[in-house]
């Protein structure tokens, strides 16, 4: 598994500027926009990847991770 999946990405429409908006709280803002939401995401993804490798390499502490913080849960429906 790799660092980034640790934490959650968010990619959102947003009115304003009437594109899809991409950030992951708690290590980056937002940073990336587009008109399709997929690859805001991908690059999001991409994002995330090099901030987590810069702070590595600078030796920086990572944020505490925001994934498994029930943002997201999983309803099985069985």
């Amino acid at each position: 598994m790799k660092p980034s999946a640790r934490y959650v990405k968010i990619v959102e429409w947003s009115d304003e500027y009437q594109c899809f908006v991409g950030q992951c709280p708690g290590l980056i803002g937002p940073c990336c926009h587009g008109e399709h939401e997929a690859e805001v995401y991908a690059t999001l993804c991409d994002i995330v990847d090099e901030r987590i490798e810069t702070l590595e390499r600078d030796g920086k502490p990572l944020p505490p991770p925001t994934a498994g913080r029930n943002v997201a849960q999983w309803n099985d429906p069985a």
